[in-house]
């Protein structure tokens, strides 16, 4: 790119940070080269369908692309598929999503309104629905569009593919999806749609629906899926291995400093604005022998600085210090009322209302659950609250158990 002006280099460097595929990068440059040239902006679009409302880590690489972006002046649409939500995405899935009512799925959007302004621009975040066209749209305007993408190309995609190899049903709805989604591009005449890496078939059907509706198609940039904290599956609320955009400062960081110290980089390039020769440099050393905790500390008081502030960072990292280093309990520990007597699992249940069963007898399993220090495995062990019991579970979790009065 020695050729490109200065700044276009600079913006192209940018979008590429962390991406994992550029479709293509050469129509990604024209399309930059005569943004600058005419002052247009360029459309960014990113769709989400509002059915896990929780924003976490894993969620925040997509939406800090859009952020990118919006810093080099372009126009980003955030798209809540409030009409696609009601079909449900089949990527990924062995037999049909169950669908949404209209009420969950205008309930979850008001909530990922609530949440993405921690990461993108409110004042230059455009949000949209695509019910707008979506219902707009008569029969022959479905069967228009049905009509310019064929049953073959749809079989192309692996989980159809696997399904219709093993004779599980597939719904005539499910091959609208990607087409409905591939019809948004249509709509908003999208420049640029981001997406991770499990969305990429649906992100080249609205670069085709483009070419055949007689539009410029769409440059596709996907992102990869992060790791979550257990360093092997992705990043989910139903596995537990997730950092939630909205947690404390003191658990975000505790949560941070826990993952394998082989994602320390890859968290600074996908989480972080850390200059790449910084984040270059602290793999070097850290291959060097330097303590990964070290660096590990840096990405947590970053991170924790981007959601929260500076000060909250150096408070939840002296937490850390004094809890972790020093075997303190935290200061603020809550306080729960229990009856005498009751099962370890059920007093989890009470403590940790929002963890699903499975993942309270993982934590059994894994030998994570502690009363007064010592390890509890059996599901049915009693406690006795004739005194006050401290019960932690993992490495971050206090809690205070009191006997209820009589």
């Amino acid at each position: 790119m020695e050729e490109l002006d200065p700044t276009i280099r600079e913006a192209v460097a940018k979008i590429q940070r962390g991406c994992a595929e550029i479709i293509s990068e050469d129509e990604l440059v024209a399309k930059l080269v005569k943004s600058k040239k005419t002052g247009k902006p360029l459309v960014i679009k990113a769709g989400f369908d509002p059915t896990a409302p929780d924003i976490h880590l894993g969620h925040s690489v997509l939406l800090r692309k859009m952020r990118h972006f919006q810093e080099l002046g372009h126009k980003v649409v955030f798209l809540i598929g409030d009409f696609t939500g009601m079909i449900g995405d089949p990527s990924g899935r062995s037999k049909t999503r169950r669908q949404l009512s209209r009420e969950d799925v205008l309930l979850n959007a008001e909530t990922y309104k609530e949440q993405v302004y921690k990461i993108l621009d409110k004042e230059t975040t455009v949000i949209e629905f695509n019910s707008h066209w979506c219902e707009r749209m008569k029969f022959s305007d479905v069967l228009s569009l049905t009509s310019r993408y064929t049953v073959a190309r749809m079989l192309e995609r692996d989980d159809f593919t696997k399904r219709y190899k093993e004779g599980k049903p597939i719904a005539m709805l499910e091959f609208m999806y990607p087409l409905v989604q591939g019809y948004d591009s249509v709509a908003l005449n999208a420049d640029v749609e981001l997406g991770g890496t499990d969305q990429k078939f649906n992100l080249l059907v609205g670069r085709e629906l483009m070419r055949e509706y007689g539009l410029e198609p769409q440059v596709i940039v996907t992102m990869p899926i992060l790791e979550g904290l257990d360093g092997v599956e992705k990043m989910s609320k139903s596995l537990g291995n997730y950092v939630g955009i909205n947690e404390s400062p003191k658990d975000m960081f505790g949560k941070l400093m826990s993952i394998p110290d082989h994602l320390i980089t890859r968290y600074m390039e996908l989480l972080t604005d850390l200059p790449m020769t910084d984040i270059e440099r602290h793999a070097q050393e850290m291959t060097a022998g330097k303590n990964p905790r070290d660096v590990k500390v840096l990405l947590a008081k970053t991170v924790v600085g981007m959601y929260h502030s500076a000060k909250d960072a150096d408070a939840a990292e002296a937490e850390f210090s004094r809890i972790f280093s020093g075997g303190g309990i935290p200061d603020d520990i809550e306080d729960i009322t229990l009856e005498n007597g009751i099962a370890i699992f059920a007093a989890l249940k009470s403590v940790l209302p929002s963890e699903s069963n499975s993942q309270l007898r993982r934590y059994l399993e894994q030998g994570s659950v502690r009363l007064d220090d010592e390890k509890i495995e059996d599901a049915a062990a009693v406690i006795d609250l004739s005194r006050d019991r401290i019960l932690k579970v993992g490495k971050r979790k206090f809690f205070r158990l009191k006997q209820k009065a009589n």
